[in-house]
Order: C-alpha cells, then structure tokens, then sequence
C-alpha cells in the first residue's frame, strides 16, 4: 500500500493516519530510506510505501478504552 504525502508531513503523522498509532514510524522509515533525514518535513505528492503489518487490527483495538472495544 501506498500514501501520498500532504504538505507538512512527517513520519509520525503519516503512520497515524495510515495505522492509527505512531508506533509503526519506525516501519515506514525502514522501508522508505530515500526520505531519511533529521526532522524531515514532506511536501505534497511523495509515495511512501507502507507496508502491511499483522496484527494492526488488534493492537488498535487493545488501545482503545473499554467502552469503544
């Protein structure tokens, strides 16, 4: 899968919108090493792959508070 970045991105914020949680950043750094600098902002249009990872579903659903499991 693959999201086109928006004007101010950063790794962080990308892999909140495409996992739900920034604790996938260092996933998408590791498969996209072309955009790997210190505090690097994205400009609009750049694909970043992101890969697929097992188990999101459920890690996102254990972070959830009770009453919206």
């Amino acid at each position: 899968m693959t999201y086109t970045t928006i004007a101010g991105d950063m790794w962080d914020s990308i892999s909140f919108k495409v996992y739900g949680t920034e604790a996938y950043t260092g996933k998408l750094m590791a498969n996209n090493p072309d955009y790997l600098e210190d505090n690097f902002v994205f400009p609009a249009g750049i694909e970043i792959f992101c890969p697929e990872i097992e188990g999101t579903d459920s890690l996102l659903l254990s972070q959830l508070p009770p009453w919206r499991r």
